[in-house]
């Protein structure tokens, strides 16, 4: 079990670092001695889950691509009735995003029954710097990580309302902390406001469940008993996952 618990360790940390990862800072990300990450690199290797590149750095692999495309399908299938439940609460298009790389990914989402309405495209992949749910899922990071994804990324600005330099969002970034829940007001479309809080796993942040519509819709509504109610679901979310 030791060792099944050690190699996962070696993947989250490939994973934390954008997918990449040289042996020492898998050794850093692990705290694992470098004999032991050698063993188990050799094994992950063999199956196809991780791959050496021609720098001698270490990636993820293909294999994961499987297991990932059937886990996805059916977290998003379990993840439905808890998006129905945020949309009965805000009345507003609810969605659930993961990380996926340096990019957010997302992979559910429930409709307001609202004529207009905001839809995220289900698979669609964006930069985490200008959603609420990439936000929540960047917080979950050190300071550190943030600037070395978005070093790796850029910062473009979507709308005028967009973050584009570090400290700015290292500072956004701890209010997402302090107050449990982020906002996109109008960073990523102009005229669409989202909110969204975390689904946690442990101490983790594993996904973001978010709600968006249009601006004048989501300001008036009352954004703390909002994100108390959807945190409570998210909760809820994560307690089913057995997380």
């Amino acid at each position: 079990m030791q060792s099944v618990d050690r190699a996962l360790d070696v993947l989250e940390a490939l994973a934390e670092r954008g997918g990449e990862a040289a042996l020492s800072e898998i050794a850093a990300g692990t705290g694992l001695p470098y004999g032991t990450i050698h063993r188990l690199l050799r094994t992950l290797l063999s199956r196809g889950y991780v791959r050496q590149e021609s720098d001698r750095r270490y990636a993820l692999g293909g294999a994961l691509v499987r297991l990932g495309g059937v886990a996805e399908r059916m977290v998003a299938t379990w993840a439905q009735p808890y998006l129905v439940r945020m949309v009965e609460l805000s009345g507003e298009t609810a969605n659930l995003a993961v990380m996926e790389g340096d990019f957010v990914v997302y992979v559910a989402q429930a409709p307001s029954p609202r004529r207009l309405r905001m839809f995220a495209e289900v698979g669609r992949r964006v930069l985490p710097h200008s959603t609420a749910v990439g936000k929540v899922l960047m917080a979950d990071r050190t300071d550190d990580d943030v600037a070395s994804l978005v070093e790796r990324t850029g910062m473009p600005a979507r709308t005028a309302n967009t973050i584009t330099d570090l400290p700015g969002m290292l500072a956004e970034l701890r209010r997402v902390r302090e107050r449990g829940y982020a906002l996109d007001l109008g960073e990523e479309e102009l005229g669409v406001h989202c909110l969204a809080v975390g689904v946690h796993d442990g101490g983790r942040t594993i996904a973001a469940m978010s709600v968006s519509g249009p601006a004048e819709r989501i300001e008036a509504l009352d954004r703390e008993d909002l994100a108390e109610g959807m945190r409570k679901i998210a909760h809820d979310f994560g307690s089913e996952l057995g997380l």
